[in-house]
């Protein structure tokens, strides 16, 4: 059976963190898809088409890697992709409670998928999407937070 990881979230944008934690995951998985969650409810940045393609760019040298768009339930998708494994990064303290409580209503609603927490490294662990955004739109520099072609075409968003 063929071991496929399932890594979701809004990524608007991606970040060095998420990059590092599909890195260190993509060697232990067949394949691992990138779930770029398509929302209503969340202002978005990019949509969810320029964000597909911002991933694609910036995990390139990754070959078992994909990345797709989903509009409804995580554990809906996974069926669709015969995954195993849902992965969700953790940055502090504060993410575990969400995850904990996303991880046991997904395993609720389809007991034989596995949530997988991955923590981030130390260097990244402080990243995040809002934070990112937030220093883009006050001028301040990207490099290092996210890729570099997520650096170009921040700066082209906020320039118009």
């Amino acid at each position: 059976m063929s071991k496929i990881a399932v890594y979701p979230g809004s990524f608007d944008p991606i970040t060095m963190g998420h990059v590092d934690i599909i890195n260190r995951i993509s060697p232990l998985y067949e394949e691992v898809i990138v779930l770029v969650a398509q929302s209503s409810q969340k202002q978005s940045m990019f949509s969810v088409e320029e964000r597909k393609t911002l991933i694609e760019k910036s995990l390139s040298h990754l070959k078992n890697v994909k990345v797709d768009i989903f509009g409804g339930l995580t554990v809906e998708y996974m069926k669709k992709a015969k995954a195993q494994v849902i992965v969700r990064g953790l940055r502090a303290v504060s993410d575990f409670e969400y995850e904990m409580t996303m991880a046991n209503m997904n395993r609720k609603l389809a007991p034989d998928f596995e949530t997988l927490l991955v923590f981030a490294s130390p260097e990244f662990y402080y990243i995040s999407s809002r934070g990112v955004k937030e220093v883009a739109i006050n001028g301040g520099a990207l490099k290092g937070l996210v890729p570099d072609v997520v650096v170009e075409a921040m700066e082209k968003k906020i320039r118009k």
